[in-house]
Parts: structure tokens; C-alpha cells; sequence
């Protein structure tokens, strides 16, 4: 009887937790310019609900992603790990599948705990809405990786005006054929909204995480023409094209925090806001003073901005400088819900059980930090150290100094305290701060327990060359 009852405690005790844990929403831009918030200081892209997002809580400006390409980014982001740790270097892509004997195989490791698994077991309902981009086999779909409810499409690309006849979209693996909004933008602010609706109804207490990982403003530059006419202002086309898709994207977020406010659920809802990487040469984006290209690693390519609003407890109105990273999401998410990260599993993938373990002996679990204490304005998590590397090049920062490690070419080395937008290559006049960090880019690349499991373009050519010579534009484009 004794044991009965301290069952039922516990049981009860859970429950309470659940039912105190902030509802999550986790909210994704794809390839979107480090410059192009309008609080961050663009003129020709307006962002009215990010702005207002930010303003109600935390503002990172020095925030950082796993990698300058989408699916690595992600793959670190959803696992919380450093995924070049589980040889997750190069982009899903084209190029990757081509040369793949089993391109099904090509995806996240299923040994690797994502967000969903680990809140899921916290006692989470959870869903994906968007973007997937992890891998388009039966083992990698997101019903397999901790979500209940899928609509998005599996691949890192689509088309913004599906039909019934002409898209890759899916909802809980059935092929889709009706819309409700003839934009996939809006179409997938739809979806948020119906899920987040569906799981509040009655009178459940159970809370939910959400994530809503839009492909805006990845290519192809297509935005309704309502859009293109609120942006008349911008006089460039392709930049005009982007600011519509960016209205678009901000009026999401709008919809579904104007819902969350309407639903009492806003104030014990923890909201982030950020980019996959830095905006691409093509698609219009503007990375501010930062430089770079989408594929490089540059500042205006692995920083982005990124916006933690969460009203019960974090105070709005704040811009924090302190390094912090999108592998920081599992462990505050964790901390929020006042729960456990799961432990790294043995389950064999295409990485056999000997790696996995060779992982955790090597690295540990989990590579982010809790930004709780940040985020409530109780601690700085100080000087970190933060790595990268996409085929045939490599880089560090610790502290305001970065090396770049480049394959055709001496490497650069950055000031980023003195020199955001790394124009000084200081290489040449300190050399041995520039032999402390290849020092430490080595130790790190030898700790890595596998070889990359793939390789995909950017080739890097003569024309990284260029890009990595990429200058900060003297004003946003018009």
C-alpha cells in the first residue's frame, strides 16, 4: 500500500511539472541576412511583429548556428550536438544524393535524440511544421524522430505556390492536395495555427512544443503580389522579392503570437526566433557590416539573430553581446521544463554502436548551455569557445578572436571585438595567437570520433576564393 502511494505521488508530481512547463514554440527563417530585422537596422525590410518579438524579451546579437549550410545547421540544432561529432559535415542536397550507393540512407543518425524526443518524454505534445531537411528515408521522417503530428516537406526546397498536381508536400505522410492558403508561407502559419488550436482544446493542461521551421526566404524568389506591392519601396527587384517574402514570414509570427495572446496561452509561451545561416549571395539578403556568403564562414553566415521572448519569466527590452549558440536550445528548453535530456543512444544507424560509444567517451553527451541564468539577467555564460568545419575548411573562435582554415589558401585570422565585419586579417602580425588557435582547431577536429558521412557542393574552388574575400556592403541595398 506504502508503494501504491508513492507511486501515485510521483505520478501526480509529473503531472504538476507538465502542467507548469512553458508551452515552446521554436520558430526558423531559412537563409535570412543577418541585417535584415528592421531592429536590427534595416530600412527596406520591415518586420513589425519580429521587432515587437524582440522587444518582449532578449535580443542575441551574437548568436551562432552549427554550420553556413541548412541541413548541418538543422542537424545541430534538432539534436543539440555539434553534429560534425556524428560526421553530419556536408548538405543534403543534389550533389550528396547523386553520389550516394543508398541515398535513403543520407539523414540524421537515428541514434541522435532530437528537441521533440527529449520533450516528448517530459511529457510534451510535440509537432513540425515547414522545413524538415534531415533525411527523406522511413527512419529519418519526423513521425520517427519524437513528433506527433507532421505537414511540411521532407527536402530543402519548395516551390511557394504548390497545387494539387505540383508539390512535395505531406501531412502525417499523406500526400496533400488542398490548401488553405495558396501561399505556402501563409499555408504553413495555417498549420500552426489548426495544431496549436487542436492541442489547446478542452480542457488540457498538457503543454506543447512546436516547431515551425519556414523556408522562407530560401529560393525560389517568388512572394504574392500583394506583398510585392506593400514593398514598392525597395527599387531593387530581387531584393523587392525578398522584402515580400520576409512580409510574409513576419506576418506569420504575427498570426500566431496574436492567437497565442487571444488563447491566455502567450505568457507561459517561450518563443525563439532564429535563421538556419546567414543570407546567400542570390536570394537579395543583406548580412549588415557582417561579410560572407551563405557556405563560407564568415560572421555573415554563421551568426544570426536570435530572439527569446517568454513573458512569465524572462524581462523584455534587452539586447545581450554574449556568444551563444543554437546548440544552447536542448539544455534551456530542458531547464525551462524542468526536465532530464535523455541519454545518447546506442542505436546503430549507419554509424555503428563502437562510434557512438566513442562519442560519448570523447565529448560527452551534449555540447550546449542552459541561457536560463542569461536570460533572466542572473549570469554571463563568459568566454566560449565555438567550432566549424564544411569541406576543406575549418574555423575557431574563442573569445574575440577567430581563425578561418581555408583549403586554397593561407588562413585569416579576426579581431571580431575590433573588426565585426573581418577585413584586418591579422595572420601575418600575430602569429601566436594565430598558433594557439590552429593549436585548438586541431585538438577539436582530432576529438571527432568519425570522417564526415557525406559530401555535397559548395565545391570549394576558386571561387571560395572570392567569397571569402566578400566585403560588408557600405549600405543596405535598396
Amino acid at each position: 500500500m506504502r508503494l501504491l502511494i508513492t507511486l501515485l505521488l510521483l505520478v501526480n508530481a509529473a503531472v504538476a511539472s507538465a502542467a507548469d512547463a512553458p508551452n515552446i514554440l521554436l520558430v526558423v527563417a531559412d537563409d535570412m541576412g543577418y541585417g535584415d530585422l528592421s531592429c536590427l537596422g534595416s530600412e527596406t525590410v520591415r518586420t513589425p511583429n519580429l521587432d515587437a518579438l524582440a522587444e518582449s524579451g532578449v535580443l542575441c546579437t551574437q548568436a551562432y548556428v552549427a554550420s553556413s549550410v541548412c541541413s548541418p545547421s538543422r542537424a545541430g540544432l534538432m539534436s543539440g550536438r555539434d553534429p560534425r561529432r556524428f560526421g553530419y559535415e556536408g548538405n543534403l542536397n543534389k550533389v550528396a544524393s547523386r553520389y550516394a550507393a543508398r541515398p535513403e540512407l543520407l539523414g540524421l543518425p537515428v541514434q541522435e535524440h532530437t528537441l521533440a524526443d527529449h520533450l516528448k518524454q517530459a511529457g510534451y505534445a510535440t509537432a513540425a511544421v515547414g522545413k524538415w531537411h534531415l533525411g527523406t528515408g522511413e527512419v529519418f521522417h519526423p513521425l520517427e524522430r519524437g513528433f506527433d503530428s507532421f505537414c511540411g516537406m521532407l527536402g530543402g526546397g519548395h516551390h511557394y505556390f504548390p497545387t494539387a498536381s505540383n508539390n512535395k508536400l505531406q501531412r502525417n505522410r499523406q500526400p496533400l492536395q488542398e490548401f488553405s492558403s495558396p501561399y505556402l508561407t501563409d499555408f504553413f502559419t495555417d498549420e500552426a495555427l489548426k495544431w496549436i488550436n487542436t492541442v489547446s482544446a478542452g480542457d488540457s493542461d498538457q503543454p506543447w512544443f512546436l516547431y515551425l521551421a519556414y523556408n522562407a526566404p530560401h529560393t525560389p524568389m517568388q512572394a504574392t503580389k500583394a506583398d510585392l506591392k506593400a514593398c514598392e519601396h525597395v527599387q531593387e527587384p530581387r531584393r523587392r522579392t525578398y522584402a515580400a517574402m520576409m512580409r510574409a514570414l513576419d506576418r506569420g509570427v504575427g498570426r500566431v503570437l496574436k492567437q497565442l495572446e487571444q488563447s491566455g496561452q502567450r505568457e507561459n509561451t517561450l518563443v525563439v526566433f532564429l535563421s538556419d545561416n546567414g543570407g546567400p549571395l542570390g536570394n537579395g539578403s543583406w548580412n549588415g557590416r557582417l561579410s560572407g556568403s551563405k557556405g563560407t564562414l564568415r560572421e555573415g553566415v554563421v551568426r544570426v539573430p536570435m530572439i527569446w521572448s517568454w513573458p512569465r519569466r524572462v524581462a523584455g527590452g534587452r539586447r545581450v553581446d554574449a556568444v551563444v549558440s543554437s546548440l544552447d536550445l536542448l539544455p534551456t528548453f530542458l531547464a525551462a521544463a524542468d526536465a532530464k535530456p535523455l541519454p545518447l543512444s546506442d542505436v546503430p544507424g549507419y554509424l555503428d554502436r563502437r562510434n557512438a560509444q566513442r562519442t560519448r567517451e570523447a565529448c560527452g553527451d551534449y555540447d550546449g548551455l542552459n541561457l536560463m541564468p542569461l536570460l533572466t539577467d542572473e549570469a554571463d555564460p563568459g568566454s566560449r569557445r565555438l567550432f566549424w568545419r564544411l569541406q576543406g575548411q575549418a574555423a575557431v573562435r574563442a573569445g574575440e578572436l577567430k581563425l578561418i582554415r581555408l583549403s586554397h589558401r593561407p588562413a585569416q585570422l579576426f579581431n571580431l571585438g575590433a573588426d565585426i565585419g573581418e577585413q584586418q586579417d591579422l595572420a601575418s602580425d600575430q602569429a601566436a595567437n594565430l598558433t594557439s588557435l590552429f593549436r585548438q582547431l586541431a585538438e577539436w577536429e582530432s576529438s571527432l570520433p568519425t570522417a564526415p558521412i557525406w559530401s555535397s557542393s559548395p565545391r570549394w574552388n576558386g571561387d571560395s576564393a572570392r567569397k571569402h574575400d566578400t566585403r560588408p556592403p557600405s549600405s543596405e541595398p535598396r
